[in-house]
């Protein structure tokens, strides 16, 4: 604020007379500031910065963008769990029949078996039965010239015989290379024909012979066959090794 001293100044520069001419040309001062136009003060230094005013409101949300680009595409993400099976739809309509296949090639059937017959009267012991009347023999399997059946397939097989008793008690046993498997025998009643059986399974392998002899000294060979009376003597492939 002004001094006394100023105040007193100002206000007897203010009643001084004046020429007309100068009144005339002089500017009035601004009665909210006497004397600024007559006596200006030094300027002053600036003032301190003041302390930063509080956040305003937040302001309205403004109108929405336009639609930006589409990205690049980002990594594959991770397989999810599997969720729950939906519920089933509804049955669809028959398909049409497909075209026909081609024929195909038919399943190998393996195949081993003969069936045989006596012809002579009293074999020879110790020696393989000759059984000349062929039944079967289809794959030749059996050789009527040495009375042995040669395997050909590895496998299991059966083998049997049915022998007429006639004359002489029968001893005879069943073969496989060179060693007697089963033996049957059969003591004669006078006046009577008997019967002698035998069966047996085997496991052959491709080489193996099977063949029928008499065992003994030769007082065991009973062994018949006629017109109405049969000594046989038979073998088939069960089933094959298949590896």
């Amino acid at each position: 604020m002004m001094g006394p001293a100023g105040f007193l100044l100002c206000s007897l520069l203010l009643v001084a007379p004046h020429r007309t001419e100068v009144a005339a040309q002089e500017v009035q001062p601004d009665p909210k500031t006497p004397c600024a136009n007559w006596m200006g003060g030094a300027p002053g230094y600036p003032g301190h910065n003041g302390l930063p005013g509080r956040d305003g409101k937040d302001g309205k949300d403004g109108l929405k963008g336009e639609k930006g680009e589409e990205g690049m595409q980002g990594p594959k993400g991770d397989q999810g769990e599997m969720g729950v099976p939906g519920r089933e739809g509804p049955r669809g309509f028959p398909g049409y029949p497909g075209q026909k296949g081609e024929k195909g090639e038919g399943a190998f059937i393996y195949r081993s078996a003969f069936s045989v017959g006596l012809t002579e009267r009293a074999p020879h012991p110790n020696v393989p039965i000759r059984f000349s009347k062929i039944f079967y023999n289809e794959q030749s399997h059996y050789d009527a010239s040495t009375g042995k059946f040669l395997c050909s397939i590895s496998g299991t097989y059966y083998f049997a015989y049915h022998l007429t008793v006639y004359l002489t008690d029968v001893k005879v046993s069943l073969y496989k290379k060179d060693k007697a498997v089963i033996f049957t025998y059969d003591q004669f009643q006078k006046n009577n024909v008997d019967q002698a059986s035998g069966s047996v399974l085997l496991h052959l392998s491709s080489g193996d012979e099977v063949w029928l002899q008499v065992y003994g000294e030769g007082d065991n060979n009973g062994v018949y066959a006629d017109n109405i009376n049969d000594s046989t003597f038979m073998g088939f492939l069960l089933y094959p090794d298949l590896d």
